[in-house]
Formats: structure tokens, sequence, C-alpha cells
């Protein structure tokens, strides 16, 4: 099976934009870019911008239970631990999420990846992390493996250490996580990484560093929620662990950015948060300014609920002040790397998966001009055309 997409009006292949272009994609990959060969199927995309598709690096998108309840005290300017206070927050996603069955986690999971779709996610990540005991986190990552193996764009298990469940001591948490939980997750491959939640009144900075160490020797790769509420070691962590990703970020101080980029740390920006807390933004230019590669992604939960990435980009642009083709970057390669998949998907390159986004605008300046719309006209997966609005 062969795809020609030509008269692409403009291209962002991952790094730079290219003109008046083609390109060749032949059993689900990219062959050639500016050829216009003989193709099973031929797509015109005159006066269209193309780009890669949306790699979304950082998402809870498994949960059961909403949380819209909680919008009118977000008004009110409560905060994050105020509202777990009122009865919101997580333990009121993990009551749900330990009453809901598979099959229920499963379909609304499907669900939130459908709409994700539709909006040009290709790649998602979905965490573990709302179960808190070893039955429900299992159960959890039993579901996102399900969902890996039968969705129609790539998924990336991670165990996700959240928080402590209510009326435990964080240490007696931590050790139930490295002598039951990581165990059968690390002997069952249920994960690719493993994060934790670095954060007064959650993990401390050893603790998880214990936890991640311990994943680390069934083959887990090291992610860190980092500086969201406070700057207490954890970006330092994520550097000396040369983690995948540290995320967040909010209140990196500049010696830890520092560190990030000489350990080559990339930098999960989630813009949608601090928009849906009403908090300040990370400092994204100043991150690029130490030369750290800075990643986006929604932060898709019940507190957070966006499954659009183009929202996310455009957070970027006006809240972080991030120039397009650098939002660009960050939600597509650079997102691919914060989950060591960058040889396989979030540019167009020959040899890559045909992960590509065709939208009804003629230029990538539009993603951010054009706000509240979706802009998508075709989301092509290993190929394949699995969303069209035609």
């Amino acid at each position: 099976m062969s795809l020609l997409i030509k008269n692409i009006g403009e291209l962002f292949d991952g790094y730079k934009i290219i003109k008046n272009t083609s390109i060749y994609i032949e059993n689900g990959k990219i062959k050639s870019i500016g050829k216009e060969e003989k193709a099973d199927e031929i797509i015109d995309a005159s006066n269209k911008f193309v780009m890669p598709g949306f790699v979304d690096c950082h998402t809870h998108a498994i949960f059961s239970g909403y949380r819209a309840f909680e919008i009118e005290w977000k008004i009110e300017g409560l905060s994050y631990k105020e509202i777990a206070e009122r009865g919101g927050g997580i333990t009121y996603t993990v009551e749900q999420t330990r009453k809901a069955s598979k099959e229920k986690l499963k379909k609304e999971t499907m669900e939130r990846i459908e709409e994700m779709i539709k909006h040009g996610t290709t790649t998602a990540e979905i965490k573990s992390g709302y179960g808190l005991d070893t039955e429900n986190e299992i159960k959890m990552l039993e579901v996102i493996n399900e969902i890996k193996n039968n969705a129609a764009i790539d998924i990336v298990p991670t165990f996700l250490a959240h928080a402590t469940p209510k009326g435990m001591e964080a240490d007696d948490f931590v050790d139930i996580v490295i002598e039951e939980m990581l165990p059968e997750v690390g002997e069952r491959k249920l994960a690719k990484f493993c994060d934790v939640f670095c954060e007064i009144g959650y993990f401390s900075v050893e603790q998880s560093r214990k936890i991640l160490m311990e994943a680390k020797k069934y083959g887990m790769l090291p992610k860190i929620h980092a500086d969201e509420f406070s700057c207490m070691g954890c970006s330092r962590l994520a550097a000396e662990l040369k983690a995948a990703s540290a995320d967040h970020l909010l209140m990196t101080s500049e010696k830890e950015m520092e560190l990030l980029a000489d350990a080559g740390v990339v930098a999960t920006l989630l813009p949608a948060t601090p928009f849906v807390l009403n908090e300040e933004y990370p400092d994204a230019n100043k991150m690029l300014r130490y030369g750290i590669e800075i990643a986006l992604a929604t932060d898709l939960n019940p507190n957070c609920y966006v499954t659009n990435m183009q929202f996310v980009v455009q957070l970027a642009c006006y809240k972080m002040r991030v120039k397009p083709i650098e939002a660009l970057k960050a939600a597509t390669i650079n997102a691919a790397k914060a989950l060591k998949m960058e040889k396989e998907v979030g540019s167009v390159e020959v040899g890559k998966k045909a992960d590509i986004l065709i939208m009804d605008v003629p230029s990538h300046l539009f993603i951010p001009y054009k706000v509240g719309v979706n802009l998508i006209e075709k989301v092509i997966k290993n190929g394949k055309v699995i969303y069209s609005q035609q």
C-alpha cells in the first residue's frame, strides 16, 4: 500500500519549514520527501499545512470519576491542596477508579483517545497512579496494555507512584511500591517508564530516588513529576538519574536548569495545568537559553481535562511566549525524545513511521492564530488515514 501527499503548501518536518513539497509513503513508512512517485492513493494538500502527528508525552488518560464539580472552587481561588481538602483532587479520583471495572476503564479511556486522535495526537503516553494499591495499579496497567494492543495510535505505558493512600505513611507506601508493585510490573513488562510525583506532601527526593532506582532494575526508565509547587531538588534528582524527562517544572531554579541541560534531560512542560489552576507558567525561554530541549504535553487528567495538543501549542505561544516553530518542535520531535521514541516518530523523515497531520490552513502560524477550533483535516497513522473531517 502506497500513499502520496502532493502539492503540500507548507510542511513542518519536525525541525524546519519546507514549502511546496510532497511525501511518498510505502507500507506505513516515509519513503521519500520531495518526489512525486506513483502511488495507490493520492492526497492533494494544495494550500494546506502538513506536520508530524502530535506526540502527547505526559497523560493520565486512564481514570474514572470526572471532577467538573471543582470548577467553581478553582474560580474562587482555592489551591490544589485546598481542593483536595474539600473532597476533590487525587483522593476522589482514586475512590472512583478503584470502583470501576476494567471494562469501564477501557471504554472511558478509549473515548478519550478518540478525542485525542481527532485533534491530531498519533502517539500518547498513559500513566497509572489512581489505584494506590497493588491490585488497582496493576488493573490500570493491564487496561493500558490492552488499549496499547488495540488502539489506532501508539500507546506508551508508565507506572506512576502518584500519592500516598489515605491513612498511610509515605515510607510504608514506598515499601509496598518496591516490594509488591514494581516486581509485578517489571516481570510482566507492563510499563516502559516509572514516574514519581516528587513534591512536598507526596514523595521526597530520597523516596523518589529509592523508587526510581528499584524500577531501573526491572528495565523501567525514570521520569519525574518535578518542581510543580516547590523547588526541593527533584530536577537535581532527574539530572542525577539522567531521567528521560522531568515534567511540570514551574518552580525550577536556574542552577537546576543548568543540571538538566548538562544531563540531557527533556523538560516536559504542561501549560494546560497552570491554565486550569490559575497559576504561573514555567519559564520556557529561560530553559531554552540554558540549552534544555523542551517538550509539550496535555497532562490530560481529571483536574486538567485537555485532549487537544493544538490548544497546548497555543498556550505555549501566548502564555509562555514560545515561538510557534519551537512550540511545534516541542509537541513533536522533542516529545518523542521524552518517550525515547525519536527514531520512530515525531518528525517527517525517511524511514520513520508515516504519522502525519494535514490541516486546513496555509501556514503553521495559523495554529496559534486560529484559536478555539480544530484545524485538523486528516490524521494519518502508519500511512493510513485514521480520521478525516471530510
